[in-house]
Formats: C-alpha cells, sequence, structure tokens
C-alpha cells in the first residue's frame, strides 16, 4: 500500500476515533440541550422578574442593613417564595451591629459660600457639634497615605482622586475605592476633624455616592467621613488649581448603635434524584438607603427567583436541588454571606456550584468558570447553549461568583459568574438614582434566560464540580 495513502487511513480513522471519544464524554444530551432552549425561550417571554423587582423597591423600597425595613423585606420575600411553589422556605436569623447614617450638612464657606452635595460613608463618626475647618487638599489616596501623625490636626481633609472609568467590567473600583476603605484611617491618624472624598462613581450627576468603609482592627472612624459628589468635587478641584484657600462647614449625627437582627431567606426546590447536592443562586435582599435597590441587588433578587422558578416548572425536575438564598446585610461587610457559610459549614460538601447575580440588570455578555477539569468540559458545552444570547465563553480558571459568594468559595465550593454588562452600573451604584426605571425589562429577561439555562444544565448534571485537592 501507498505509504501516503496508508498515512492518510490512519489520520482517518484517528480523526474518526476523536470524534467517537468526543461524543461518548459529551456532558449535554439532546434532551437537556433541547430544555435549556426551551428555558431561555420561556425566560425572554416572562415577565416574572420584572414583577419581582417591581414589587420589591415599590411596596419594600429601601433596605438599609439591620433595620425595620430589611426586616419586612424578608417577611415579604419569604410569603413570595412560599406562593411562587418552593418546596422550603427558611429565614436563618443573624445578629449584627448597626450603623445609623443619621443626618449630615455640609457646605463650603470660604471662598464664598456653596451647599455640597454628600453623604455619609458607612461605618463613619459623628460630629460632635458642628465642625468649621481649612480644607487641605489631596491629589489621591496616596497622597494621603504619606501625611505625618499630627500634621492635619484642626483641618479637614479632602481626597480628590479621578471619576470612574467606565468599563463593562467595573475595572475602575477597585483603585478608587481605596480611598473610599482606608482614607480616614489616614486622616485621623494625622488628627484630622473630618474627611472628605471624591464618590466612588463614574456618573457626573450630583449623587453621592455611599458605601461602607473598612475597619481596622475591628474600630471604626471617630470623624466624620463625607461622600462629595464628582461636580461638588471637581469645584474644589478647581478652586484648589486657583489656589483658593478653602473652608468647610460640616454636621453629622452617624454613629454605631445597638445589635440588632438580619437574616437570609432560604428557598429550595428539591431535587429529583440527588436531593441532597445543592446548585446555589443568590442575590441580596439589603440595600443602601439613598434609593430603592433595583440594580443593587433587586435585580438580583429577581433574575435568580424567577430562573429558579421557571426551572421548577419543566416536566421533571433536574437532579439536583436548586437553592435561591436571598443574603441578608451584604452591604455593610457580608455579614449575612459569612452567617450562611458558618452555619452550613458541615454541609457545604454537598454545594456543587456557587454564583450570585450582584452586578445590575443590564445583559450577561460573559460566562466564567472556577472548577474542575471535567466541569469545565461541561461549562464549555453550556457556553455553546447560551451563544444565541449574545454570551460569549470567558475564563476557565476566575475565581469568585460575587461578593456573597466569596466566604462559600473560601472553604472549596466550586463557582461560576454570569458577567453582566457594567458599563453604566457605577452611575447609578450607592446612590439615589438607585431605582426601578434603570431596568430594561428585555435585558431583565436575557439574565434569567441565561441564569435559567446554566443552572438547568449545571443541576441536571452528574459531573463532580471541585477541584481535586
Amino acid at each position: 500500500m501507498n505509504k501516503f495513502l496508508k498515512y492518510g487511513l490512519s489520520l482517518s480513522l484517528a480523526i474518526s476515533s476523536l470524534q467517537v471519544i468526543a461524543e461518548e464524554v459529551s456532558f449535554v444530551s439532546d434532551q437537556q440541550r433541547a430544555t435549556a432552549e426551551a428555558l431561555i425561550e420561556n425566560a425572554l417571554e416572562s415577565d416574572l422578574a420584572y414583577r419581582i423587582v417591581e414589587s420589591l423597591t415599590t411596596e419594600i423600597g429601601a433596605r438599609m442593613a439591620g433595620t425595620e425595613a430589611e426586616e419586612r423585606a424578608r417577611v415579604w420575600a419569604k410569603s413570595l417564595g412560599e406562593e411562587l411553589g418552593f418546596d422550603r422556605v427558611t429565614v436563618e436569623d443573624f445578629t449584627m451591629p448597626y450603623w445609623n447614617r443619621g443626618e449630615m450638612k455640609v457646605s463650603l464657606i470660604s471662598p464664598y459660600e456653596q451647599h455640597l452635595h454628600g453623604t455619609a460613608l458607612g461605618g463613619s463618626g459623628a460630629s460632635k457639634g458642628s465642625i468649621s475647618a481649612d480644607v487641605v487638599y489631596f491629589r489621591s489616596i496616596n497622597d494621603l497615605k504619606k501625611v505625618k501623625d499630627g500634621d492635619l490636626k484642626g483641618k479637614v481633609a479632602f481626597v480628590d482622586g479621578d471619576k470612574m472609568v467606565k468599563s463593562q467590567t467595573g475595572a475602575g473600583y477597585g483603585p478608587a475605592n481605596q480611598r473610599r476603605q482606608i482614607g480616614w484611617q489616614h486622616a485621623e491618624r494625622a488628627g484630622a476633624k473630618a474627611l472628605l472624598v471624591r464618590s466612588v462613581g463614574s456618573a457626573s450627576r450630583r449623587f453621592p455616592h455611599t458605601g461602607m468603609m473598612s475597619s481596622k482592627d475591628g474600630e471604626w472612624a471617630a470623624i466624620p467621613v463625607v461622600a462629595l459628589s464628582n461636580p461638588d468635587a471637581d469645584q474644589l478641584r478647581r478652586l484648589h488649581a486657583l489656589g483658593k484657600k478653602m473652608k468647610v462647614k460640616l454636621k453629622s449625627s452617624a454613629q454605631w448603635k445597638r445589635e440588632v437582627s438580619s437574616g437570609n431567606v432560604v428557598m429550595d426546590f428539591i431535587g429529583s434524584e440527588k436531593p441532597e447536592e445543592i446548585v446555589l443562586i443568590a442575590g441580596h435582599l439589603d440595600s443602601w438607603d439613598l434609593g430603592t435597590g433595583a440594580i443593587d441587588d433587586g435585580a438580583g433578587v429577581a433574575i435568580t427567583m424567577a430562573a429558579a422558578v421557571l426551572i421548577s416548572e419543566l416536566p421533571k425536575r433536574p437532579k439536583r436541588t436548586v437553592r435561591v438564598v436571598l443574603f441578608g446585610a451584604e452591604e455593610v461587610g457580608l455579614l449575612g454571606a459569612i452567617a450562611y457559610a458558618e452555619k452550613h459549614a458541615e454541609s457545604l460538601k454537598n454545594h456543587v456550584l456557587a454564583t450570585e447575580s450582584d452586578f445590575g440588570a443590564r445583559t450577561v455578555w460573559q460566562l466564567n468558570s472556577n472548577v474542575s477539569k471535567a466541569a469545565t468540559l461541561l461549562i464549555d458545552e453550556i457556553g455553546k447553549v447560551l451563544a444565541p444570547l449574545d454570551i460569549v465563553r470567558g475564563g476557565s480558571d476566575v475565581k469568585g461568583g460575587r461578593p456573597d459568594i466569596i466566604p462559600m468559595a473560601a472553604k472549596g465550593v466550586p463557582t461560576i459568574r454570569l458577567s453582566q454588562n457594567g458599563m453604566d452600573y457605577f452611575d447609578f451604584h450607592h446612590t439615589p438614582d438607585d431605582t426601578l426605571d434603570k431596568i430594561i425589562p428585555s435585558e431583565l429577561a436575557q439574565n434569567v434566560a441565561a441564569y435559567a439555562a446554566t443552572i438547568y444544565l449545571v443541576a441536571d448534571s452528574d459531573v463532580e464540580f471541585r477541584r481535586a485537592e
């Protein structure tokens, strides 16, 4: 036989063998694929998620962690979960320290008078009366870090920085957030009476962005810490550039109060063959108090609940249990997520996979994962199912399924992430502008479609998602 012909036949047989092997190890059957595609179609036609977030933001509104409003949100969620037919709906209580914003006013009094739009940051201290003091300007958090102990005595520090750069992934948030998180530690060390920072946000609207600061060795700021809207921060920058001496007047009654109750709402649709194995999807129920918490994170609550309900309505339930967790007290330090990981420490070994929707309500554009090699092949196939939704397959070694999943992931629970388009997320995040009108119903439905198809295929599989230790 001609050696080239022989080589060609051998290569052809090898390719055929590989194709057979690929078919044998396919993790998605034709029936499962058809079911997932039907879920996508149903989700795109459904308005359930929009009705859920509309109800939450209208009937409950802002849901600050530890408040009576957050408690009403738990009652609302439990009642809705039962109404939607979840097999188990429980509220898992935990206690937490409660920080109260109180009242806050800040204004420029020299070189001329002008009201400034600002808001106290989470963990801020009170002013103990009114403060009138000269402003010391710092171009960045790195400049403030260099200040010597006691050098700001009797002054108010202002950390400027740049307005966040918009990006699909929200990549600018971490670096910008440094001034919010740790700025107070350096201002207080230097003896400042108060700290002003440019809001961590990407919009030029005159809305300040709130958010939680970081504690230091369990201690919080003793001084007032205020985020100024971007236009007001711009104004102070211009005055500084002109060489004008600035003075502000500030009064804040923010303070820590008693220990209060919060809780996680846990809802299960029990699996048909492996009920002990849990596929967990989540959103967080609390919000900041300035807006009504529509994109952060009423949308995540609605997306995950609606996706689970669509899966439950299939003729046959998936093999594994689908669990929706609506975490409490996320905004003030992932307290609900930590409480869940502690309470379920023994059963986390049965948590097959976890992910959270907590990045608004714009369309999902990428699927990332951090799972075993075999499960990565399944996620690759899921990526193909999601492709008609304009979702691309991202990385296979991307840690984290959003903030509330971090404590579970640290204990070995595998994660995936359905990444949403965050281009305008930080225009509204943590501001009074976080309201229902920012949600586009068709884009919300695309999120539900992505979650429903993905979670169904994960829950109906036999694949081990944990990586070998």
